[in-house]
């Protein structure tokens, strides 16, 4: 199936803080008239649903979903143009996912009000048939462009991207996925393929930008932040310069910390960001962008710790 087709078809406290204008890097000043736009966002969270015990090194007394609420409940009280997202590998990594299968792991985004994600490798773990009877208890969406599941129980479940509108914003978010063969045992992805997430992307952020019109334009990443022993690998930043149109990658998989947001120019030389936020729920991520009345756009991003 040309990917073309296949897109077309399956569419219906604070660590640190950085002011950085993104496409252009334009001096952080919103005007009185600003709408703000508050993107949150976690990443390979495996699992974790417990704040790690006083005796756990560097990450005593961090994370847990408890406080991770209470963190969301308080920026979406602030702004209520806020969205939540995650970026792949919610299962696997704790006792909780051996027992409950990612229930209970779904269940807690529910309650938290996650409004997407992606899928991460490690979410096929209990395969697709796993993945696949939890989506019930997801009040949210998965949203992937390079995996074709036309083949499997996931056809129609998973869409390539999603609008959102807030604060009379457009926002279009699509995600993108590692490829599973020799990371993920065949028998658990089954019939699913994966697609080039260059030219994936290529042509969904044309559908976006064009078609739907969108102001700000989000990929969900679980490629991996970068790979500097392996340059040909597709990453983050490698899918950041050779392709145009995205505002903010969010990303996963690497586990990769970054105090601050990674400015990256594009194919048309133009800015745009790069996040991610270690694992386990020890920080979340966000980023605010401020849209004048002509839609130019700042940003700025912080990392919390949880």
């Amino acid at each position: 199936m040309r990917r073309r087709d296949f897109i077309q078809k399956v569419s219906t406290g604070t660590t640190a803080l950085a002011a950085i204008g993104s496409l252009g890097l334009q001096s952080f000043a919103p005007k009185p008239k600003a709408t703000k736009i508050t993107i949150l966002h976690t990443n390979d969270v495996h699992s974790h649903i417990d704040t790690f015990g006083p005796d756990e090194g560097r990450n005593a007394n961090k994370g847990g979903v408890a406080r991770r609420a209470a963190l969301i409940d308080s920026i979406r009280q602030q702004n209520p143009n806020t969205l939540l997202f995650d970026a792949g590998d919610i299962f696997q990594g704790t006792p909780y996912f051996n027992y409950y299968g990612g229930e209970l792991e779904i269940k807690l985004m529910s309650k938290l009000k996650y409004d997407l994600a992606t899928i991460g490798n490690h979410d096929f773990d209990n395969g697709i048939n796993g993945f696949y009877a939890q989506l019930p208890h997801a009040d949210f969406n998965f949203v992937s462009a390079n995996y074709d599941f036309s083949s499997t129980l996931l056809d129609t479940h998973v869409k390539p991207y999603q609008i959102f509108k807030k604060g009379g914003v457009k926002i279009g978010v699509f995600g993108l996925g590692i490829e599973l063969n020799g990371l993920v045992e065949k028998r658990l992805y089954k019939e699913t393929k994966y697609l080039d997430p260059i030219e994936i992307t290529q042509d969904i952020t044309r559908i976006l930008k064009y078609d739907e019109q969108c102001d700000l334009i989000i990929c969900l990443s679980h490629l991996g932040y970068d790979y500097r022993n392996n340059p040909d690998k597709i990453s983050d930043l490698k899918l950041a310069k050779l392709t145009k149109d995205i505002d903010l990658i969010i990303g996963g998989h690497t586990h990769t910390f970054l105090s601050k947001p990674s400015i990256v120019k594009n194919s048309e030389n133009k800015e745009l960001l790069v996040n991610q936020v270690g694992c386990y729920g020890l920080y979340l991520g966000q980023i605010d962008f401020f849209f004048d009345t002509n839609k130019n756009k700042t940003a700025k991003g912080v990392s919390i710790t949880v």
